[in-house]
């Protein structure tokens, strides 16, 4: 497979993280899987971007049983709204070139 020049690697690392807030983990996953042995920033970026959503769905999972007691009703948007704000700036940072690192992050692909 040809390498990536500079300006594809930052386009499909920052399409790893803007892509899940439409397509949650399907976008870091199919882009990591189908770009990862081109480029070394894009295979980083990608698994960062594929652990945050898995990370992001068991928070989701969690705080869907707590709206049972109420809390989860409080829970679930703010957790919605963090999940925007670090899928932006990780989109930004990856375009920039920035390997991103997201604040709460459960590394299950290493």
């Amino acid at each position: 497979m040809a390498k990536m020049d500079e300006k594809q690697e930052k386009m499909w690392a920052m399409l790893c993280h803007i892509g899940a807030i439409i397509l949650g983990f399907i976008a870091p996953l199919v882009i990591w899987l189908v770009k990862k042995d081109e480029s070394a920033f894009v295979d980083d970026q990608g698994k960062e971007a594929l652990n945050f959503q898995i990370t992001m769905t068991l928070a989701f999972i969690i705080t869907g049983f707590l709206t049972v007691v109420f809390i989860g009703f409080i829970l679930v948007p703010l957790l919605a709204i963090f999940n925007l704000i670090m899928l932006i700036i990780a989109g930004i940072k990856a375009n920039d070139g920035i390997k991103y690192r997201y604040p709460i992050n459960i590394r299950f692909i290493k």
